[in-house]
């Protein structure tokens, strides 16, 4: 059996496509934790992120000199307030020492807002777009004015604009 030439180039398509599937069908994004060298800053990278629903979404503690959480504002939770959709289910890491890692796959679109329980008041939030405005199911914010502390606040990036650049860096470099 003799192959053709667009025999030989679909295979070898598909064998490239094949050698990357681990990759393509983990779906997972990583989210860092991150300190600088003295400690007196602390961030997520990327600050914001843009994902699609059933998106595996790792938070791994980068920081050699602090032990962090990823933890979604969510009543169940240190009663705070709900800023991830009501039908999603809320998540809280547990303390990660350096070098540790936890994972969550938001299904539900909408926003979720995510905080570091000891750093929050540093500044140490994300925000994570989940699906667009749109979607099936989207719910959109609806967060009642001053319901968390100023700096935290602050901190976030605006929704448009994370849909805009999927990855929005924050922190210090």
């Amino acid at each position: 059996m003799t192959l053709t030439r667009r025999e030989v180039l679909l295979a070898g398509g598909g064998l490239a496509v094949l050698c990357a599937a681990p990759a393509l069908a983990a779906g997972e994004i990583v989210i860092e934790m991150k300190g600088s060298a003295r400690g007196e800053q602390v961030w997520f990278a990327p600050l914001g992120l843009a994902v699609a629903a059933g998106t595996r979404v790792r938070f791994v503690n980068r920081d050699p000199g602090n032990s962090h959480t990823a933890t979604c504002y969510h009543p169940s939770i240190l009663d705070r307030p709900r800023r991830i959709p009501r039908a999603a289910t809320p998540w809280d890491s547990g303390f990660l020492m350096p070098d540790d890692s936890f994972a969550v796959v938001p299904a539900v679109p909408g926003v979720y807002d995510f905080y570091c329980q000891p750093h929050e008041m540093a500044g140490m939030v994300g925000r994570l777009v989940v699906g667009r405005p749109g979607d099936p199911g989207w719910e959109e914010p609806d967060y009642p004015p001053g319901d968390l502390p100023e700096v935290a606040l602050a901190a976030f990036p605006a929704v448009a604009e994370i849909l805009r650049q999927p990855v929005l860096k924050g922190g210090t470099p």
